[in-house]
């Protein structure tokens, strides 16, 4: 692992922090260096502390302790994300005996200098306890790799040398704190400590000194690894040949499996793929179930992955097969994680709350590794960390055989309710979890439809034919909404354009939940100088589009067999048709209807199919309406008014005397996709009242 400290970049952190002591600033430059590894930590894991002497608000000096925030990754952390504790107030702490967590924590809050600071890390009494001014903990890959192995202190010790001093786990607190403190008296010229099954701590009084030696002792364990290695040799005798699996067929039925119900609700996941040759390989080699069907590298993964994952066997089976294949494998699963809750409630004598008994990882030969989330980052979270965990397994089983940790350690972790707490408790949003498709993404009404989906917590994928509208739009959603919105280049008139766009999708998310056909084009043309080729142009898109994505996504809803939403955004021209506008009109009705007979058809699979008619939305956040691209230049002319008098024209035209605007479609939407009302088959105006457009 390269050493990345560089000493002017060091200094310039000092100076661009003229309000913290240098020491902080020193601790947020290393501490960045550290997170910016993922070898070393992974979303979260490990902290780091630096103490200081501080003039108070009276003028006395203070010993502080300030130390990683929960929340807070090390790869971005800012001063603020380190918390301030009265360092003598938490020394005397080791005097207690029996210090229970809730204590333990209460301790932590009451004794701040910014009561408006995050939580400390749960870990802070370890840094409290020891003497040295800086301390980095770490999850390293390489180290847990060792020591998670059946001669794991053999291994640390002939990797790292003699210098180290070796802890069997213990969980988090008060206890693990003074049993880390009193090694460190009984050898207090060691340079780092190692827990086992967990990760390293390496100190110093220059936050250089700790960080050099953190990198070096996980360079020596990854020498140790490479060079076993290479001595154990290739063994082309545990590689298989491997049938792959379709992953437009398998992942549509995983992600229906993985869903459940919970007070009325259907909670669904997004799913995470992750498909290197690497990951591929390692999953077809004949001992793959026996390397990788076994418990966490680490106790804190286990509230993201929880402690097992899935093996599922799939390839070479049809649809039928696929699916028994799944609810059978999960089945298995959920039952045996429902056996663990049971035996360690009872055995500990606790109550708790069960946690979903649905696995986060699936490895399956042939499609590769998936994880689950009810988020897209948890998704991706869980399959970080299980990457790198089949990976580092994979290094070390030229060791000796993988040492797991025990049901009633991993319990104590994954119920804990400090570790829980880094999950938040936040109500879940109304389509959390939701997959849906925009057609028509480069658009006004598009930006509107996709921020409301948005903001009620899906995943939402835009389509256009026209890459640079969408890219604006996607730039535009993506500055609030970050990575839940993704740009899809999709030509809805083409069914072979379609089925790659919802592959790709599959790929990315596992499925879909919401359908919103709204690609359309507009032409201005009386019917008697209407030609052939336009007409033919608007029905393609605007009708034949409807229709290609609706199929498209059929497969899928069944395969889920999670129900669903389609919402076509049809146009209140489908009751209230006008003059020169024959070929909109007709589309548009044309993919009304289909949308009525989408709703008999598709009812049995639980979809339902609902209709939103819309009014003059021209523009949206600087994104204007294609259609009114091409027609308002007309109705200009035709009215003797300007862009804003137009606007006002439509303004006033309907009953209510307002200005529909892209999010009112939004809101539409996210009212059918939210399904607070059992309706299919419905129409919806969203136009300010047009008395000759009411549904009929």
């Amino acid at each position: 692992m390269k050493n990345r400290y560089d000493e002017k970049e060091a200094q310039a952190f000092i100076g661009a922090c003229p309000q913290c002591p240098p020491e902080l600033a020193l601790r947020v430059y290393t501490s960045r260096l550290l997170g910016a590894e993922e070898d070393l930590v992974l979303h979260g894991g490990g902290n780091t502390s630096v103490k200081c002497l501080i003039a108070n608000l009276v003028g006395e000096e203070q010993e502080i302790l300030y130390i990683k925030g929960s929340g807070w990754d090390l790869g971005s952390i800012e001063p603020q994300g380190f918390p301030g504790l009265d360092l003598v107030w938490l020394r005397k702490l080791r005097q207690v005996e029996g210090l229970d967590d809730a204590e333990m924590v209460n301790q932590f809050r009451t004794h701040l200098l910014d009561a408006a600071s995050p939580n400390p890390s749960i870990e802070t009494l370890v840094h409290a306890f020891l003497p040295h001014k800086f301390i980095d903990h770490t999850h390293a890959d390489a180290i847990v790799t060792l020591t998670n192995r059946a001669e794991a202190k053999r291994h640390l010790h002939e990797a790292l040398g003699a210098n180290i001093a070796i802890l069997p786990f213990i969980m988090p607190g008060a206890p693990l704190a003074a049993a880390i403190a009193e090694l460190y008296e009984s050898r207090p010229g060691i340079d780092c400590i190692i827990l086992e099954n967990h990760g390293i701590f390496t100190f110093g009084d220059e936050a250089k000194t700790a960080y050099d030696k953190m990198i070096d002792y996980v360079s020596r364990a990854e020498a140790y690894l490479a060079k076993a290695e290479r001595n154990a040799g290739a063994r082309p005798d545990l590689v298989v040949a491997q049938e792959p699996v379709q992953a437009s067929l398998a992942l549509p039925i995983l992600r229906g499996a993985l869903s459940f119900v919970d007070s009325g609700r259907r909670r669904t996941m997004q799913l995470a793929v992750r498909r290197s040759q690497e990951l591929l390989a390692a999953l077809t080699r004949t001992d793959a179930r026996e390397l990788f069907v076994n418990g966490v590298l680490t106790p804190d993964h286990v509230i993201r992955t929880k402690n097992y994952p899935l093996w599922l066997e799939v390839a070479g089976l049809d649809e039928d097969k696929t699916l028994a294949a799944v609810k059978s494998a999960i089945a298995r699963y959920q039952e045996e994680y429902e056996q663990y809750f049971a035996t360690q409630v009872a055995a500990k004598k606790v109550n708790r709350a069960r946690l979903d008994s649905l696995p986060r990882v699936v490895l399956a030969p042939g499609l590769g590794l998936i994880a689950a989330g009810f988020t897209p980052q948890d998704a991706g979270i869980a399959a970080d960390i299980a990457e790198h965990t089949i990976l580092a397994k994979l290094r070390g089983a030229v060791l000796d055989p993988y040492q797991e940790l025990g049901p009633e350690a991993i319990f104590d972790m994954e119920y804990w309710a400090l570790e829980q707490a880094k999950l938040g408790k936040a109500k879940p949003r109304p389509l959390e979890g939701r997959t849906a498709l925009v057609t028509g993404g480069g658009g006004a009404i598009a930006m509107g439809i996709g921020r409301k989906l948005l903001e009620a917590g899906a995943r939402v994928f835009m389509t256009d034919i026209n890459q640079e509208r969408l890219a604006t739009v996607c730039d535009k959603l993506a500055n609030t909404f970050g990575r839940l919105v993704s740009p899809l280049l999709m030509d809805v008139t083409s069914e072979e354009s379609v089925q790659v766009g919802m592959e790709q999708l599959i790929r990315q998310s596992g499925g879909l939940d919401i359908l919103v056909p709204n690609a359309g084009i507009a032409h201005v043309a009386k019917l008697a100088d209407l030609s052939e080729a336009a007409f033919r142009q608007v029905m393609e898109v605007n009708c034949l589009g409807v229709f290609q994505v609706i199929k498209g996504a059929i497969p899928i809803f069944r395969r889920q067999g999670t129900g669903g939403n389609i919402v076509i955004n049809s146009s209140k021209n489908v009751f209230a048709p006008g003059a020169s506008f024959g070929a909109y009109s007709a589309s548009k009705a044309g993919a009304h209807q289909l949308g009525k007979v989408a709703a008999l058809e598709l009812a049995e699979f639980g979809v339902r199919v609902n209709m939103i008619n819309a009014d003059a939305i021209f523009d949206d956040a600087g994104v204007s309406s294609g259609l009114w691209d091409v027609v308002g230049p007309e109705r200009m002319r035709s009215r003797n008014l300007d862009p804003e008098g137009l606007k006002d024209y439509y303004r006033q035209r309907n009953l209510l005397k307002t200005t529909v605007h892209a999010d009112h479609v939004g809101n539409a939407v996210v009212f059918f996709a939210s399904e607070q009302t059992p309706t299919t088959g419905a129409t919806l105006p969203v136009d300010g009242g047009i008395m000759e457009a009411f549904p009929r």
